[in-house]
């Protein structure tokens, strides 16, 4: 199978509480980074390595997920499904996973970062297990302080990440049929601890850009970013070990 050809499920169905009031009438992968909506940012992260063909998990606001995907270039192929406004993210994935294919990628829509999506579905394959996530080290949400001897404040650091501990990026592999075989409906809480218990989860690690669109100050944080040149998940991370 060409690899191109793997389906990306991606997961835009939530209210984005978080984000509030920013998302009372427009959803939060609709909110714009650099005038032009998270969720784009993250098809184009998906096209740039060659694949082009999405299923989009709607909920809160399908109808306008449906407009967005209606202005998405014609070559590419996206699929815009309502999966329920209350679905939880595991069982939005079990609703489109007859449609993805025997192996499928799976995103959360608001996280962005230059994963190198062919090695990590090489490494998917290597383990020989049903899913695979993506993790990064813990960002951490305040500064830091670096002290010497006698308590002398030595340096200041602006939101270190946190290396000895990794979060989930939101960056997954499936392989067909693990969502028919795993209760629960919601991603996070149930699907990945039963998938780990049964042995069938293993994690890739990703060392270089990732950041998530949670509130509305993270969407300035990341235009900001924008600002200063070629948005640091605008290349694979492989790209960037060469550059």
């Amino acid at each position: 199978m060409d690899d191109r050809s793997i389906r990306a499920v991606i997961l835009c169905g939530g209210k984005g509480t978080r984000a509030y009031p920013h998302t009372i009438d427009v959803p939060k992968p609709l909110l714009e980074v650099a005038g032009k909506p998270v969720l784009l940012h993250l098809l184009e992260i998906y096209a740039r390595q060659g694949h082009t063909q999405f299923l989009l998990a709607a909920g809160y606001r399908a109808d306008l997920i449906a407009q967005f995907a209606d202005r998405l270039p014609a070559v590419w192929t996206v699929e815009v499904v309502d999966t329920g406004l209350e679905t939880g993210t595991g069982e939005r994935v079990r609703l489109l996973a007859d449609r993805a294919g025997e192996t499928f990628f799976v995103n959360y829509a608001d996280g962005l970062g230059d994963v190198d999506l062919a090695s990590l579905l090489e490494f998917h394959r290597s383990h020989g297990r049903a899913a695979t996530l993506t993790t990064v080290p813990l960002p951490s949400p305040y500064g830091t302080i670096d002290l010497g001897p006698g308590g002398r404040v030595e340096r200041f650091v602006e939101k270190p990440k946190i290396p000895e501990h990794r979060i989930n990026a939101g960056f997954f592999v499936f392989n067909a049929g693990v969502l028919e075989q795993t209760p629960g409906a919601d991603l996070e809480r149930e699907v990945l601890p039963a998938l780990s218990a049964a042995g069938e989860l293993h994690a890739y690690d990703h060392f270089g850009f990732w950041r998530s669109l949670d509130t509305y100050k993270d969407s300035l944080e990341l235009t900001a970013l924008c600002d200063e040149g070629h948005p640091p998940w605008a290349q694979s991370s492989l790209e960037t070990e060469k550059a």
